[in-house]
């Protein structure tokens, strides 16, 4: 049976899309006007790499089974779907129309799978030692979350890596690392069988007989996603110096006892959560994909071009770690680089500098 899945965000959400397309099921991608009418018009372009094969392939969305469509946020009928993605970067969602469409999502009572680096606070108050926590503070607007209830959100980890060609249109998307999308599951079962539907079907797909990198596998485990943290936080964040931004390899292996480290007690944070080992990746695997990884990541890029906003996993852990009473002094100093480089942002904005968008650090 196809099911009707709204995702907010048509960049990286049309990943997630695709896949869902070519599963048969219906999409529709909540996106800015511009972009919508690219959409309806032209369709979606995804390309990824298979398997031993040395070019990446591009998967258009016209020639999928599945229905997509593109729409702004007010012409939105929640009603009409089955799930909602949340793929959009954290701090966009306190656009006042965004804003609107979240008020008539939670009303609704859908079930939200977000695949944002940044988790809803919904999701974290399914924690029990997160429940009482003050965390707002991470959050750019802490407010739209609050009418959702916790059980009807969780969390996918945005393992692949995916970006717009600069040289693009807006519909195009290019998969640098195709891993999969590790969702932990709902409080209620009936919504954690439509995810294992999904999952079955896109597990299904084959494309010239060939299987199709970029899985969604689903785990009873809430703290699976949680895993990207520790990656985030020894790589992606320390991009951001007080200078020039540097490369993740360079952030992780310039020193890497230091960054195993730093690694390592944010797994240690997780687990005093209760997280179990298995859950996590091993730092030794993240080091060796490190490697390879010879770019700034996108938030040191954003923070370089201007952006205001980011989203704000290092200062989220920060907070966790300092009322867990087990602080990272390398942490609070990634912390503090951040801000110190968001604050010149401000600044500049407010005397008329170009402003840059606010991105994820995926």
């Amino acid at each position: 049976m196809a099911r009707n899945i709204l995702i907010l965000g048509a960049s990286y959400g049309s990943l997630l899309a695709t896949k869902l397309l070519m599963a048969g099921h219906n999409v529709t991608l909540v996106c800015r006007k511009q972009t919508a009418e690219l959409i309806n018009r032209d369709g979606t372009e995804v390309r990824i790499k298979l398997r031993d094969e040395a070019i990446h392939r591009p998967i258009f969305s016209r020639d999928l089974p599945g229905i997509l469509d593109a729409v702004e946020p007010a012409d939105v009928d929640p009603s009409r779907y089955d799930l909602v993605g949340l793929a959009m970067q954290e701090p966009q969602y306190t656009d006042h129309a965004i804003q609107a469409l979240m008020i008539k999502i939670a009303e609704t009572k859908l079930p939200c799978l977000s695949i944002m680096n940044m988790p809803p606070l919904p999701y974290l108050r399914r924690i029990p030692a997160l429940a009482k926590m003050d965390l707002e503070e991470a959050y750019t607007n802490a407010a739209v979350w609050e009418r959702f209830e916790p059980g009807l959100v969780s969390l996918c980890s945005p393992d692949p890596q995916a970006f717009r060609p600069p040289e693009e249109a807006a519909n195009v998307l290019h998969v640098g690392l195709p891993t999969n999308f590790k969702a932990a599951s709902f409080a209620d079962e009936k919504h954690n069988l439509l995810l294992r539907e999904l999952e079955a079907d896109i597990d299904a797909v084959k494309l010239d007989g060939q299987d199709v990198p970029v899985k969604l596998k689903v785990f009873d485990s809430m703290f699976v996603p949680l895993a990207k943290w520790s990656m985030l936080l020894t790589g992606n964040y320390r991009c951001i110096t007080q200078h020039e931004p540097q490369s993740i390899r360079d952030a992780v292996h310039g020193d890497i006892n230091l960054s195993q480290s730093i690694y390592d007690h944010v797994d240690a944070i997780a687990q005093r959560l209760g997280a179990d080992p298995t859950d996590q990746v091993p730092f030794e695997k993240y080091a060796k994909a490190a490697e390879s990884l010879l770019k700034p990541s996108s938030a040191a890029r954003a923070v370089a071009g201007g952006a205001p906003f980011i989203e704000r996993v290092d200062l989220l852990v920060k907070l966790i770690s300092h009322q867990l009473g087990v602080p990272n002094a390398e942490i609070d100093r990634t912390v503090q680089i951040v801000n110190q480089k968001l604050n010149e942002s401000t600044v500049a904005e407010a005397s008329d500098a170009p402003r840059g968008a606010p991105v994820s650090v995926t």
